[in-house]
């Protein structure tokens, strides 16, 4: 059924045109006045018609026609913004879209677009940008994102976006007095107790891989590695304990077809609605079906996995040249998964990234 708009003008022609009708039937009926009645009969047409746009006050955009998916709205939002270029909110919301559709090159230039007209001083639009960087760049951190996240943290300094990304950039490149600072500032931010306890164990981590570069490390040989065997006994004691996230990878027999010889497949688990790096990714050939296991040792990030009972996002995706960076029309597949609760589910490769 058409849209109720176009449906509504359908139903007002056919009414228009039947008024026409028995108004006009008696000239029609005298064969002489069948012209004056053809010609009279277009002209009321043509001006009620013209009457009614000019009156009313509806808009009819080419968009409406377009089917109402997350693809179709983002393309109606940026042809309104080539019609509305100094719309900053648009163009923030643009930049979201391509993101959250892994639209990253896309997203960037959205956020510059809303950086350039607010002359650098908008925290989101720096932000967005740097974090697009990231995600286009499989999680690494460059000097360029940097600067942004540091830019943006001036603007913000409670932003907890800026704080995490500035202190993972500092902890990798081995500033860990800077990494500290950032991760006890997030704790100040009261977040939720789960991402509270990762940061702590972070900071903690930090605090002790600093210890170990001082004095202390004067301790005897036999000492250490008496402390290293009771470490791994104390690992292998536990490993058994350690969250983890297994998954079957098959493949859509429809699909299978696009799967180049030598692809390579992608497994990520996410926190739901949470941006930012993956919290675990593995890298294998795609050969179907296989098992994968995932655990914090495949996080990108070290401090930030997955703990027992939280809900993931786990997606499997093929990428014909060895890229994680999402591009459209790659096979991919979802599924949500509980840790510790769910053992080994089924992730079906059934779709293609828009």
């Amino acid at each position: 059924m058409p849209p109720a708009p176009i449906l509504f003008a359908i139903i007002a022609a056919l009414l228009t045109l039947l008024s026409l009708f028995w108004l006009l039937r008696p000239l029609w009926r005298e064969g002489s006045m069948r012209p004056t009645a053809l010609i009279a009969g277009v002209l009321l047409a043509v001006s009620a018609g013209g009457i009614y746009v000019w009156t009313s006050q509806w808009t009819w955009p080419e968009e409406s026609l377009e089917a109402d998916n997350p693809a179709g709205m983002v393309g109606r939002l940026a042809r309104r913004l080539e019609r509305e270029p100094n719309d900053v909110q648009g163009w923030l919301m643009l930049g979201r879209s391509h993101a959250t559709l892994g639209q990253y090159p896309l997203a960037v230039r959205a956020y510059q677009r809303a950086d350039r007209l607010e002359n650098g001083r908008n925290p989101e639009a720096i932000l967005g940008m740097a974090e697009a960087m990231v995600l286009q760049a499989d999680g690494a951190i460059d000097p360029r994102a940097t600067r942004l996240f540091e830019q943006a943290l001036v603007l913000e300094p409670q932003s907890e976006k800026a704080l995490f990304f500035t202190a993972v950039s500092a902890q990798r490149r081995g500033d860990t007095a800077l990494a500290i600072e950032r991760f006890e500032k997030m704790l100040q931010l009261e977040p939720p107790e789960n991402i509270r306890g990762v940061l702590q164990q972070q900071i903690d981590r930090l605090r002790g891989a600093a210890a170990t570069t001082g004095p202390v490390m004067a301790a005897s040989a036999a000492t250490a590695g008496a402390t290293a065997a009771a470490s791994a006994a104390a690992q292998s004691a536990t490993a058994g304990d350690k969250p983890r996230v297994i998954v079957a990878v098959s493949i859509k027999p429809s699909l299978a077809s696009q799967v180049a010889a030598g692809s390579t497949l992608f497994v990520f688990v996410r926190a739901p609605g949470r941006p930012g790096p993956p919290l675990a990714v593995k890298r294998l050939p795609a050969v179907f079906p296989v098992s994968v296991e995932l655990t914090a040792a495949d996080s990108m990030v070290p401090g930030l996995s997955f703990a027992p009972n939280d809900t993931v996002e786990v997606s499997a995706k093929v990428s014909n040249d060895g890229s994680a960076t999402p591009k459209s029309g790659e096979p991919i597949g979802r599924v949500r998964y509980i840790v510790g609760r769910d053992f080994k589910k089924s992730v079906v490769i059934d779709g293609l990234s828009p």
